[in-house]
């Protein structure tokens, strides 16, 4: 889909995105030169991020000044209060990865129109990717439709995760979770971006992903990417109002549903039974994931499963 016939509020989200991208490439030239401070332990902000989120907020409300902002560092501080349209901004996705030289970063930013996101667009400086979308009308990289991927078998799949790394994560309970993806499937990654690992699940570049702990303008975005490229996102119990519960799985419809029925156990909205179940799992350090399966790591559900 060429600019020339995207969405006009889809084009103002490509020129921010690709203004922060600038903003972003020239500080990795020496990253050593920026400033950075700490929101809490393993939780980075630098002078970038700031820089990178002012310039989207000046180049969406220059344009639509009766909108609303949603951003991971200023908050609701910018645009309209109660307005219908609101821009949800993640200047610098990866801020770790950044300040290390790492280059797995992005900018991400959303629309959401009456409670649906209705644009999307995920950029990625250090390769000059560009991942957009537009309800109804798919996902696109570099202009380019992209799909998820069509493999239908866990032992064959690539999936993506975050690492929890906050005071008061549950390490146990995430252990747990890896230790029963990773033994099914074909590999697991930890990148370090949440919403360039939403758009790799879009252009099938992985199967699918699962992350607790993310806030909106992490998963914003990349929701609609999966979604308009034939893909399924939600919680880890697979309702789809996901986005401000701190737990998202996407993938491929067929692997979307067998990571749900692995994953539920481990969700804050999971049944008592199946809690206990997961917490007394994590009490026992030192136990194989594989214990509760004697004859070894389970076979993918057949079709019949499913629906």
């Amino acid at each position: 889909m060429s600019s020339s016939t995207q969405h006009p509020m889809l084009n103002m989200a490509v020129k921010a995105a690709r203004t922060a991208g600038a903003i972003i490439n020239r500080a990795a030239l020496d990253v050593e030169a920026v400033r950075v401070s700490q929101k809490q332990a393993n939780d980075f902000v630098t002078e970038v991020d700031h820089a990178s989120e002012e310039a989207i907020i000046e180049t969406l409300l220059g344009a639509y000044p009766q909108h609303g902002i949603w951003a991971e560092e200023s908050g609701r501080t910018h645009g309209r209060d109660n307005a219908d349209h609101i821009w949800i901004i993640d200047p610098l996705d990866g801020t770790t990865n950044f300040i290390h030289g790492f280059p797995v970063y992005c900018v991400s930013i959303a629309l959401m129109a009456h409670g649906r996101m209705e644009q999307a667009v995920i950029y990625d400086p250090t390769r000059n990717d560009l991942f957009t979308s537009t309800r109804g009308r798919g996902a696109f990289l570099n202009d380019r439709r992209i799909r998820v991927s069509k493999r239908t078998q866990l032992k064959e799949c690539l999936i993506s995760t975050g690492f929890p790394f906050r005071p008061g994560d549950n390490f146990g309970k995430y252990l747990r979770m890896m230790g029963d993806v990773m033994q099914r499937t074909a590999g697991l990654r930890r990148p370090g971006a949440a919403a360039l690992d939403l758009a790799y699940v879009a252009a099938g570049f992985s199967d699918g992903f699962f992350e607790t702990g993310l806030s909106p303008w992490d998963c914003a975005a990349g929701s609609l990417l999966v979604t308009e490229a034939g893909g399924l996102i939600g919680n880890f119990t697979g309702e789809s109002d996901f986005l401000e519960q701190k737990e998202c799985v996407a993938g491929n419809p067929r692997i979307y549903g067998q990571l749900v029925s692995m994953l539920h156990k481990y969700s804050k909205f999971a049944s008592v039974a199946e809690k206990a179940d997961a917490r007394k799992a994590e009490e026992q350090p030192g136990v194989d994931a594989t214990a509760q399966l004697p004859d070894g790591p389970r076979e993918d559900p057949s079709p019949d499963d499913l629906e």
